[in-house]
């Protein structure tokens, strides 16, 4: 179960919540979203828990998403988990490069239209499942 206190638990729930269909390179890239906004605090949050549980950010926390129950009840004996936790502490202890370019915001490419907030937006980055973008 996922301590919502611990920045790792709750940084490696949200990578596996919104990118482990991805894989590690799609976690690493959701982390150093998360971190690139921890740098620069805002209406977003200030360290990694406020910004990863932030409401309507990261759409795996939302009260209606079936992917929050999982994130709840996971543990390292997912395989995947285990993967977003190692990335998560790596994150954390300054050891993730940085692949995005300094982007804070991204959606996923299966959008049918790209979100509003990228017409005064910079694209920075896609990875062939989510454009990254600094707001």
């Amino acid at each position: 179960m996922i301590d919502l206190n611990d920045p790792v638990q709750v940084l490696a729930g949200t990578l596996w919540g919104e990118a482990r269909s991805t894989g590690a390179p799609g976690m690493r890239h959701v982390a150093s979203v998360v971190l690139n906004r921890v740098a620069h605090p805002g209406w977003w949050g200030s360290d990694v828990v406020s910004v990863c549980l932030a409401p309507w950010q990261f759409s795996c926390w939302n009260e209606n998403d079936p992917n929050r129950a999982k994130i709840l009840a996971v543990t390292e004996a997912d395989g995947w988990f285990a993967i977003a936790k190692s990335i998560a502490t790596q994150a954390i202890s300054g050891q993730l490069s940085d692949e995005t370019f300094g982007a804070d915001s991204y959606f996923a490419l299966t959008m049918p239209t790209k979100p509003r907030w990228t017409a005064s937006a910079q694209h920075t980055f896609s990875d062939g499942w989510h454009s990254f973008w600094i707001t």
